[in-house]
């Protein structure tokens, strides 16, 4: 089987760092959470696009650079790899802010090298995802982004990464995961 994986909130724990980093970011503002539920970070604080804009700026590097991955996320996609399925990485990762398309690819390559994540390839899109797993032939997506799981599970099974801004996900194709050893008992046993 190809499996697609998303990085952002499923090799990572996007939703914590993102509560975690700005809470402390905007406390000198005294501006707090008022949808911890919310994917975006503009809708979780209820700030301005450009306040959006200065939050990321400050933290993209250490993000991309330092956020560890999910626990047994490397063990559970080497064993997936020694069952003979095809692990394809695919992010949403692109232009951020005041990083360039290439040294967001080359940081994020760094990472997965330095936390040893094993993929057979590396797709960055920022466009529609699930015309990227249809091209590449994906049979099962692993991802987070509300958006991203209805319009893949339209098409072939996702599994959810559960988190509180996915929880209303819910209908045909739409497998809840809760980690990635849940993910591999659930992917073993389909």
């Amino acid at each position: 089987m190809r499996i697609g994986i998303d990085i952002d909130g499923v090799l990572t724990d996007i939703a914590k760092y993102e509560i975690d980093l700005g809470t402390k970011y905007f406390c000198n503002q005294q501006v707090s959470i008022v949808d911890s539920k919310a994917y975006f970070t503009k809708d979780m604080f209820n700030i301005t696009k450009e306040m959006d804009n200065q939050f990321w700026a400050s933290i993209i590097y250490d993000y991309i650079e330092s956020e560890p991955p999910r626990k047994f996320a490397s063990e559970i996609i080497k064993k997936l790899k020694n069952l003979g399925h095809e692990i394809y990485l695919i992010t949403a990762r692109s232009s951020e802010l005041n990083m360039s398309q290439e040294e967001i690819q080359s940081l994020t390559l760094t990472w997965l090298k330095e936390n040893d994540i094993y993929y057979d390839k590396i797709i960055f899109s920022p466009e529609d995802k699930l015309e990227v797993c249809l091209d590449n032939k994906i049979d099962l997506m692993i991802e987070d982004k509300p958006e991203n799981i209805k319009d893949i599970s339209s098409k072939i099974p996702v599994i959810v990464f559960d988190s509180s801004y996915n929880e209303t996900c819910l209908g045909p194709n739409i497998i809840r995961c809760y980690s990635w050893y849940d993910i591999y008992i659930k992917i073993i046993t389909m």
